[in-house]
């Protein structure tokens, strides 16, 4: 009789789609060496003439885990940021238990990406990626990852929302909400849809209780692969930033202070960043940057960031009702980095 692995699947078994992304998706092991505080007795003369004078500190070895993406056969491995941030050692295990050790090509702390690279001295299996940014609401995902550790894991779930941002997690939020069940140790792995493709990086839930309550987050898969491979290019990831605070113009910001009600208010400027030697001022209304209109701060954020550096780019803002042109060179926006643009 045929195999419960090769008898075919039962009408409406996401086993096909599983099975295709299962032995891409790894665990990552991280471990970090921690000093601990010296005994106060250590302190005392007395004390350490009876019981000798030991200057070396304790250390204690803290271990993280998470999960990731095999996106390359030759070993390179997309996970979240803060799941590797902190490690001194780093270790992943495949799906069929091989266990290697792996160091970080790049990471983007402001979308919360990582790129690992293993050496595996054989071709690895790798994740595919949705070959379309075609999610919307009602669509079944699949959530794969290593939760509170016990093994890999798979469950099911839809979009409940696309294009989630202004949730305080990156700074960069463009995020996939879904309600398949993302737990502790998920972070970094797969979501991906009924062909078993790539469609975001779990990254993370709200929860009180610390347990999945039907609201995740993942960053797009587009998304991820722009920064992954910039990463794998370069080692880092390149932004424009011109250094103004920016603040959404509400009605009552409007009534109070006589704005207009398109535009964002420049609330600040960071000194002698590219909008401040420009000659804007607190107060200006950003209306257009190179002809695009920009209505909230997520949207300048966003827009400047995708200028190069060096570029010089137009700006229209409104001063004390009058609409005029500044001309402003795009720097690249530094890391770490405050709320800014």
């Amino acid at each position: 009789p045929p195999s419960a692995q090769s008898a075919p699947p039962s009408p409406g078994s996401y086993r096909q789609a599983a099975q295709r992304a299962l032995p891409s998706v790894v665990h990552v092991f991280t471990s970090k060496e921690v000093a601990q505080p010296r005994n106060p007795l250590l302190n005392d003369p007395f004390f350490r003439h009876f019981f000798g004078d030991s200057t070396q500190q304790p250390v204690q070895k803290r271990s993280g885990l998470g999960s990731g993406v095999i996106v390359s056969s030759d070993g390179y491995i997309l996970t979240n940021n803060h799941v590797i941030e902190a490690a001194d050692e780093i270790e992943v295990a495949l799906n069929d238990g091989h266990k290697f050790p792996a160091h970080i090509v790049g990471k983007d702390p402001e979308t919360d990406l990582a790129v690992l690279r293993i050496n595996a001295r054989s071709k690895l299996p790798t994740m595919q990626f949705a070959p379309h940014n075609n999610l919307s609401v009602g669509d079944v995902v699949l959530a794969i990852g290593n939760p509170f550790g016990v093994g890999q894991t798979v469950t099911m779930g839809i979009v409940s929302a696309t294009g989630r941002s202004q949730l305080g997690i990156n700074t960069f939020e463009d995020f996939i909400q879904t309600d398949a069940a993302i737990n502790p140790g998920n972070s970094g792995g797969a979501l991906i849809n009924t062909d078993g493709n790539l469609v975001g990086i779990n990254t993370a839930i709200y929860s009180r209780s610390g347990g999945s309550q039907g609201i995740g987050f993942a960053i797009p898969a587009t998304s991820a692969r722009e920064v992954m491979d910039q990463i794998i290019k370069t080692g880092g990831v390149v932004r424009g930033w011109i250094g103004i605070q920016a603040q959404e113009i509400t009605p009552e910001l409007a009534a109070s202070f006589n704005l207009p009600p398109q535009g964002i208010l420049i609330a600040g400027l960071a000194r002698n960043s590219p909008a401040d030697k420009g000659g804007l001022i607190p107060g200006d209304v950003l209306v257009t940057i190179d002809g695009t209109a920009v209505n909230t701060p997520h949207g300048v954020l966003e827009e400047v960031a995708r200028l190069p550096p060096g570029r010089l780019v137009k700006l229209s803002i409104i001063r004390r009702g009058k609409l005029l042109d500044a001309t402003v060179q795009v720097a690249r926006r530094p890391i770490p980095t405050t709320s800014r643009e």
